[in-house]
Protein backbone atom coordinates (compact mmCIF):
# COMPACT_ATOMS: atom_id res chain seq x y z
CA UNK A 1 0.00 0.00 0.00
CA UNK A 2 2.81 2.44 1.05
CA UNK A 3 4.90 2.03 -1.98
CA UNK A 4 1.48 2.71 -4.35
CA UNK A 5 0.89 5.45 -2.51
CA UNK A 6 4.24 6.86 -3.40
CA UNK A 7 3.83 5.54 -6.93
CA UNK A 8 0.42 7.50 -7.39
CA UNK A 9 2.40 11.00 -5.95
CA UNK A 10 5.34 10.41 -7.98
CA UNK A 11 2.51 10.64 -11.70
CA UNK A 12 0.85 13.45 -9.97
CA UNK A 13 4.12 15.50 -9.41
CA UNK A 14 5.48 14.35 -13.18
CA UNK A 15 2.15 15.44 -14.57
CA UNK A 16 1.59 18.69 -12.88
CA UNK A 17 5.27 19.84 -13.08
CA UNK A 18 4.70 19.07 -16.96
CA UNK A 19 1.51 21.47 -17.30
CA UNK A 20 3.37 24.69 -16.75
CA UNK A 21 3.86 26.85 -13.57
CA UNK A 22 1.79 25.85 -10.37
CA UNK A 23 0.40 29.09 -10.11
CA UNK A 24 -1.15 29.00 -13.53
CA UNK A 25 -3.05 25.91 -13.39
CA UNK A 26 -6.69 25.11 -12.19
CA UNK A 27 -5.44 22.66 -9.72
CA UNK A 28 -3.74 25.32 -7.54
CA UNK A 29 -5.87 25.77 -4.57
CA UNK A 30 -5.07 29.48 -4.05
CA UNK A 31 -7.22 29.79 -7.30
CA UNK A 32 -9.97 27.96 -6.13
CA UNK A 33 -12.04 31.29 -4.99
CA UNK A 34 -10.71 34.06 -7.19
CA UNK A 35 -7.58 34.43 -5.98
CA UNK A 36 -6.04 34.09 -9.40
CA UNK A 37 -6.15 37.70 -9.76
CA UNK A 38 -2.68 39.54 -9.58
CA UNK A 39 -3.25 41.43 -6.28
CA UNK A 40 -1.75 45.27 -6.85
CA UNK A 41 0.98 45.98 -4.54
CA UNK A 42 -0.48 48.33 -1.80
CA UNK A 43 1.37 50.90 -0.09
CA UNK A 44 1.05 52.44 3.37
CA UNK A 45 2.78 56.00 1.96
CA UNK A 46 -0.13 58.73 1.39
CA UNK A 47 -0.95 59.94 -1.91
CA UNK A 48 0.95 63.28 -1.42
CA UNK A 49 3.81 61.98 0.98
CA UNK A 50 4.73 62.25 3.97
CA UNK A 51 4.94 65.80 5.87
CA UNK A 52 7.63 66.66 7.26
CA UNK A 53 6.75 65.48 11.03
CA UNK A 54 9.20 64.77 14.11
CA UNK A 55 8.83 60.85 14.66
CA UNK A 56 6.31 60.80 17.11
CA UNK A 57 3.73 63.09 14.81
CA UNK A 58 4.31 66.78 16.15
CA UNK A 59 4.93 69.54 13.48
CA UNK A 60 7.55 72.20 13.41
CA UNK A 61 6.62 75.71 15.41
CA UNK A 62 6.72 78.45 12.62
CA UNK A 63 9.67 80.05 14.68
CA UNK A 64 12.49 79.86 17.42
CA UNK A 65 12.44 83.06 19.18
CA UNK A 66 15.53 82.55 21.39
CA UNK A 67 17.79 79.74 23.31
CA UNK A 68 19.82 80.17 26.34
CA UNK A 69 21.83 77.69 28.69
CA UNK A 70 21.16 77.33 32.69
CA UNK A 71 23.60 75.63 34.45
CA UNK A 72 22.84 72.43 36.15
CA UNK A 73 24.32 70.63 38.50
CA UNK A 74 24.34 67.51 36.53
CA UNK A 75 24.75 69.39 33.39
CA UNK A 76 23.36 71.86 31.85
CA UNK A 77 19.61 72.89 30.62
CA UNK A 78 18.56 74.62 27.01
CA UNK A 79 15.56 76.89 27.36
CA UNK A 80 14.21 77.64 23.81
CA UNK A 81 11.50 80.51 23.50
CA UNK A 82 9.22 80.11 20.28
CA UNK A 83 6.26 81.21 18.57
CA UNK A 84 3.45 79.06 16.67
CA UNK A 85 1.96 79.51 13.68
CA UNK A 86 -1.21 79.84 15.55
CA UNK A 87 -2.94 80.16 19.27
CA UNK A 88 -3.10 76.54 20.64
CA UNK A 89 -0.47 75.13 20.26
CA UNK A 90 0.48 72.12 22.59
CA UNK A 91 2.40 69.12 23.86
CA UNK A 92 5.65 71.78 22.43
CA UNK A 93 9.07 69.95 22.58
CA UNK A 94 12.50 69.50 21.57
CA UNK A 95 13.31 66.38 19.76
CA UNK A 96 16.48 65.02 18.20
CA UNK A 97 16.75 65.27 14.34
CA UNK A 98 18.31 61.66 14.72
CA UNK A 99 16.57 59.31 16.61
CA UNK A 100 17.83 58.44 20.20
CA UNK A 101 17.07 55.89 22.67
CA UNK A 102 14.61 57.99 25.51
CA UNK A 103 16.78 59.59 27.93
CA UNK A 104 20.32 59.68 26.20
CA UNK A 105 21.36 62.35 24.22
CA UNK A 106 24.60 62.76 22.20
CA UNK A 107 25.91 65.21 19.65
CA UNK A 108 26.98 63.37 15.94
CA UNK A 109 30.99 62.97 15.97
CA UNK A 110 31.45 66.59 14.85
CA UNK A 111 29.96 67.63 18.48
CA UNK A 112 26.93 69.48 17.34
CA UNK A 113 23.51 68.32 18.75
CA UNK A 114 20.56 69.18 16.01
CA UNK A 115 17.09 69.41 17.63
CA UNK A 116 13.84 70.44 16.12
CA UNK A 117 11.12 72.24 18.14
CA UNK A 118 8.02 70.66 17.30
CA UNK A 119 4.15 70.58 18.76
CA UNK A 120 0.72 69.49 18.07
CA UNK A 121 -1.37 72.29 16.24
CA UNK A 122 -5.20 72.98 17.61
CA UNK A 123 -7.95 71.16 16.41
CA UNK A 124 -9.30 73.02 12.66
CA UNK A 125 -12.04 74.88 12.94
CA UNK A 126 -11.45 76.12 16.56
CA UNK A 127 -11.31 80.00 17.69
CA UNK A 128 -7.04 78.67 18.56
CA UNK A 129 -6.83 78.09 14.94
CA UNK A 130 -8.30 80.55 13.36
CA UNK A 131 -6.41 83.21 14.84
CA UNK A 132 -2.90 84.11 15.03
CA UNK A 133 -0.77 84.34 18.16
CA UNK A 134 0.18 87.07 19.83
CA UNK A 135 3.89 87.45 20.66
CA UNK A 136 2.52 89.24 24.51
CA UNK A 137 1.07 86.49 25.65
CA UNK A 138 1.27 83.11 23.24
CA UNK A 139 4.86 82.20 23.71
CA UNK A 140 5.93 78.91 24.52
CA UNK A 141 9.42 78.03 25.92
CA UNK A 142 10.63 74.31 26.40
CA UNK A 143 13.84 73.07 28.46
CA UNK A 144 16.10 69.85 27.34
CA UNK A 145 18.47 68.97 30.35
CA UNK A 146 21.98 67.97 28.75
CA UNK A 147 24.03 65.51 31.10
CA UNK A 148 27.97 66.44 32.00
CA UNK A 149 28.78 63.38 30.10
CA UNK A 150 27.19 64.86 26.42
CA UNK A 151 27.98 68.43 27.49
CA UNK A 152 32.00 66.87 27.11
CA UNK A 153 31.26 66.30 23.62
CA UNK A 154 29.18 69.33 22.50
CA UNK A 155 30.43 71.95 20.26
CA UNK A 156 26.99 73.56 19.27
CA UNK A 157 23.25 73.29 19.76
CA UNK A 158 21.51 73.91 16.30
CA UNK A 159 17.65 74.54 16.74
CA UNK A 160 15.66 74.04 14.08
CA UNK A 161 11.77 75.80 13.61
CA UNK A 162 9.60 75.44 10.35
CA UNK A 163 11.22 79.10 8.83
CA UNK A 164 14.33 79.63 11.11
CA UNK A 165 17.47 78.03 12.54
CA UNK A 166 19.26 79.29 16.23
CA UNK A 167 23.07 77.97 16.65
CA UNK A 168 24.33 78.10 20.22
CA UNK A 169 28.45 77.52 20.54
CA UNK A 170 29.06 76.15 24.04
Amino acid sequence: MRSGTLGTLACAMLVLAGCGRMGDSSLNPFRWFGGSHAAQQQTLEPKGGYPIVAQDGRFALAQVTSAKWEPLYEGRMLVVTGLAGSKGWWDVALVTEVPMPKGRIRPDENGVLRLRLVGKPPLPDTFAAANPPSPASDMVTVALTIPNAAVTELREVVITSATNIITLRR
